[in-house]
């Protein structure tokens, strides 16, 4: 897999690059995991409802063709787009979403934090009260509030095409979290977002950036 650092980039092209790419890789074509950080915007999933924005005032929203509801993407986050023939890996798609979740979960463990998974909710969350705590959360969770005492750090949504992936995951590092109260971020009500700076880990982008690729690499190998 080759890893390649993209910079900032607007979110459009960087998806129509990602297209482009998918639709004319071979069989022989070389896997690829772009690393790259947005400008301010919002982007809709094919489940996506137009309700769960609820201001997006000056932030762009755009749709796309990738699983899941609305996110945001700002600057201070992490993006990671793997472009994988699963094929060729020779794993399915659940798997691969699991390799991904299981990549951010050890990139959080390097780093003194504890990544939960939480069951039909994809990405990664961390206790609230203590983040490098392994505990699961217990006792009585309502139904309407499914993720009292978590946040979440890093959201998931993929496309796969002809067995190969794009879209990918983003991980918030040290960003403006404002803009997560202007959704319900991947279509949750309430759904807290955190970063890493906010519970205590002091981290560059580039260093974020450098620690997930070789994660998502050894974890993504065939």
């Amino acid at each position: 897999m080759l890893i390649e650092r993209l910079g900032r980039v607007d979110y459009r092209p960087t998806f129509e690059a990602m297209q482009a790419f998918t639709s004319t890789r071979g069989s022989h074509s070389a896997d690829r995991l772009w690393l790259c950080e947005h400008p301010s915007v919002f982007t809709q999933g094919l489940a996506g409802q137009a309700h769960h924005v609820l201001a997006a005032g000056e932030i762009p929203v755009v749709q796309t063709n990738r699983g899941g509801q609305v996110t945001y993407h700002g600057p201070g986050q992490v993006v990671a787009y793997p472009l994988l023939d699963l094929r060729r890996a020779g794993y399915y798609v659940k798997e691969y979403v699991y390799r991904i979740e299981e990549a951010v979960i050890r990139t959080l463990s390097h780093l003194g934090v504890t990544g939960h998974r939480v069951a039909g909710s994809p990405g990664i969350y961390v206790r609230l009260d203590a983040p490098a705590s392994h505990a699961a959360l217990t006792g009585p969770r309502p139904a309407d509030e499914p993720f009292r005492g978590l946040g979440k750090i890093a959201a998931l949504g993929i496309k796969v095409s002809r067995h190969c992936t794009y879209h990918g995951l983003a991980l918030n590092v040290a960003m403006d979290l404002q803009p997560y109260s202007r959704i319900n971020p991947c279509g949750y009500a309430g759904l807290q977002s955190i970063d890493l700076s906010t519970i205590g880990v002091d981290i560059t982008w580039d260093e974020a950036a450098h620690l997930l690729g070789n994660k998502l690499s050894a974890s993504l190998a065939p």
